[in-house]
């Protein structure tokens, strides 16, 4: 009786739990798809999936709820597990918020290089820290404290591809098509996202297939990533010791298991300076900062609509804005930090500028 009282306290807490997620999500507004006229190109149109305006303010919520989702119907969570994250910020961001909602602990393992601002938030959010030196060493460090809390190691690397639902479900690929099916070009040419962990791409090059659309999908990649040298060549596994880039939350050294190169129809590599030479630049336009990720997504929407406008293509090009840029006052906004690193990104802003002139 014991035994069954016990079964049926922790279905209990099961359903409350994915009730208090379901009842957030219910709350919360889809997030806005920015229109960006670009005079210089007649005929193509730039939108921006703003998902900054999530609760924890990037795209990330999408992926944390779904995580939490996934492990409490797999019955991997119960009310006293201690829920563990390899993230670079913004994905432990949004698993804090998630945790705490549920009265849970939440141990994120993040690089040592992480941006303050993203460790304060986590934090804010009840959330701990466990910062590692070496960023390649964040997976056996969660395996090891979720053995030692005897919790669970949520694992975004691996189940992001398949935790969210790629068929519809109110997807970031469905959000998409049904905010544009109201504009000139309601089936986009290209779809632009980053890759951190791959479930982004995997989501939206899956639902475009399943929904028989014409449109095609471009990952933007870091060129100090592994992701784009695999898509060239499979056997590209991991990147060579101290390569790396400094754009947080997309590329990685190793290949990660959500990662599908099948459904990509274009990778475009991207350096960390025209990165945030197009993030300053985007900034100015919108009139509000955002990430850098958000810069190399944009470099590579430059370069797929100056090749539509050249073959004489009209359409439309839609890519994510991943994040605001409050929390990288210390990095990406601090040209100090930049100067310190090398990074000359002032001649990629005024290029972008050019592009993003609206008259």
């Amino acid at each position: 009786m014991t035994v069954e009282r016990s079964k049926a306290d922790l279905c209990a807490w099961r359903m409350e739990a994915i009730r208090r997620i379901e009842a957030d999500y219910n709350r919360s507004a889809d997030t806005h798809l920015i229109r960006v006229d670009l005079p210089r190109y007649p005929g193509i149109t730039l939108y921006l999936k703003d998902e900054s305006s999530h609760p924890t303010g990037s795209l990330k919520h999408r992926l944390a709820r779904s995580l939490f989702l996934y492990a409490l119907c797999n019955g991997w969570i119960g009310p006293d597990t201690c829920v563990i994250e390899s993230s670079s910020g913004s994905t432990a961001v949004s698993e804090a918020y998630f945790a705490k909602m549920l009265g849970l602990r939440f141990i994120a393992v993040v690089p040592a290089s992480t941006a303050a601002p993203k460790l304060d938030a986590i934090r804010f959010h009840g959330g701990e820290i466990h910062a590692v030196d070496d960023p390649r060493t964040v997976y056996d460090v969660s395996h090891r404290l979720a053995a030692e809390t005897g919790g669970h190691y949520l694992d975004q690397f691996t189940y992001a591809e398949r935790a969210t639902d790629w068929r519809g479900n109110n997807n970031i690929a469905e959000s998409i098509f049904a905010q544009m099916s109201a504009e000139e070009y309601p089936v986009p040419a290209w779809i632009v996202c980053g890759a951190g962990t791959g479930g982004t791409s995997a989501t939206i090059g899956r639902y475009i297939a399943y929904q028989r659309h014409g449109t095609r999908l471009c990952v933007a990649d870091p060129v100090h990533s592994v992701f784009h040298r695999h898509f060239a060549d499979r056997q590209a596994l991991s990147l060579p010791e101290g390569c790396g880039s400094c754009i947080e939350g997309i590329g990685r050294p190793r290949v990660e298991p959500s990662f599908i190169p099948s459904v990509i129809d274009r990778m475009i590599a991207v350096e960390d300076a025209a990165s945030i030479g197009a993030m300053r630049a985007l900034s100015a336009r919108l009139g509000r900062r955002v990430g850098g990720s958000t810069g190399t997504n944009l470099i590579a929407c430059a370069t797929l609509i100056a090749e539509m406008a050249e073959a004489g293509q009209r359409g439309s090009v839609v890519t994510l804005l991943c994040d605001g840029g409050e929390r990288y006052g210390c990095t990406y906004y601090d040209d100090a930090w930049l100067e310190a690193r090398g990074i000359d990104w002032r001649p990629h802003a005024a290029q972008m500028t050019a592009i993003l002139a609206s008259a």
